[in-house]
This record gives structure tokens, C-alpha cells and sequence, in this order.
């Protein structure tokens, strides 16, 4: 069986462009695509530690018309704790930083689109 090259690209309907760029920048992330170039775009996306989310305000044939979803993004970073002390006052966390039953030390958010937002590492 063929790989997948350890690479997932999230493609996700946002509410607009200026709100999640100012908040994904505020997680660490910086535009690193845009179309079209030099007007206001349609698409954006946006690139930390080769984890590259997109964002769309409108949306294609057959996808709902807002943004929405039933599970959680996890992302791993270096250090849970520090991201958390990066963020603190930044954004409203919804539960810890904390050890969680299954083991995982984590704390988690919403982008301003209501996507869950996991930030997770072995305790």
C-alpha cells in the first residue's frame, strides 16, 4: 500500500479572512499562500512546524454554507505548558492546561470560527 507522507492539509470554511489570520498569526502561524495575490483573497494559507491549515470564505457546492464541525483539531507542540504561557490572556481556554485521564497533558480553544482547537503531549 502507498504512503501518505505524513502529511493532512485541513481545507475549512471561515467567517472572515482578517479575524482568523490575526488569530491563527497570534498562534505563531504566518501566511504563506493567498489567492488571489495582491487583492482581498478567497483563500488563505497558513504554515507553522509543517502544519499547514487552509481557509475559504466561500463555500463549495455541497459543503454547508457556515463553518462547522463535530470533532477537534489535535496539534503537538514542543511544550504544552509554554504555549499555554504564550497564550494566556491571549484566549479564553476551555479546559486546562491539565493531565487528562487518558494520559495526555493538553489545553484546548476555539478559532473564531468555532473549530476545536486541541494542543496535546504525553504527561
Amino acid at each position: 500500500m502507498t504512503g501518505f507522507n505524513h502529511r493532512l492539509v485541513p481545507s475549512l470554511l471561515i467567517r472572515d479572512f482578517n479575524e482568523t489570520r490575526v488569530f491563527y498569526e497570534m498562534l505563531g502561524f504566518t501566511v504563506s499562500g493567498q489567492y488571489p495575490e495582491g487583492a482581498e483573497p478567497d483563500w488563505i494559507e497558513m504554515s507553522r512546524d509543517g502544519v499547514t491549515p487552509q481557509f475559504f470564505a466561500d463555500a463549495p457546492v455541497g459543503l454547508p454554507g457556515a463553518p462547522m464541525m463535530s470533532g477537534t483539531f489535535y496539534f503537538y507542540p514542543e511544550s504544552v505548558e509554554a504555549l499555554a504561557e504564550e497564550l494566556r490572556g491571549k484566549v479564553k481556554f476551555l479546559w486546562g492546561p491539565e493531565v487528562m485521564p487518558y494520559g495526555m497533558h493538553e489545553f484546548g480553544i476555539y478559532d473564531p470560527n468555532g473549530y476545536l482547537l486541541a494542543f496535546t503531549e504525553p504527561a
